[in-house]
């Protein structure tokens, strides 16, 4: 068995692993879904159907920020799937790497 310290572990590194760039281009589609529907302006500036008193320009924005809610959250957690968390290598005899990523003194 080897140990942590030895430089054939896999955990030893000192880049981020590669994230998978397919979902993190959804995930940016996802993101822009709520920007270009609100941006088109004319798709929405008219007064019916109605949602009791409410014109359909002020509760089809109101639905958005809903909307805008899930998908910000569903993209964020694509993103942490894309990117998976990997250990940075912490040299503390030469002082080059840090635990806490902040730069070394």
């Amino acid at each position: 068995m080897t140990s942590p310290d030895e430089p054939d572990d896999p955990t030893l590194h000192d880049t981020a692993p590669p994230a998978n760039r397919a979902l993190l281009a959804l995930a940016g589609v996802l993101l822009a879904i709520p920007v270009i529907a609100l941006l088109w302006v004319d798709s929405y500036a008219r007064v019916d159907p109605k949602l009791g008193p409410w014109p359909f320009f002020f509760w089809y924005q109101f639905l958005w920020v809903f909307l805008t809610a899930g998908l910000t959250y569903t993209s964020y957690r694509i993103v942490l799937a894309a990117r998976p968390h990997r250990p940075m290598r912490h040299d503390a005899a030469d002082g080059s790497g840090t635990n806490d990523g902040r730069a070394a003194r």
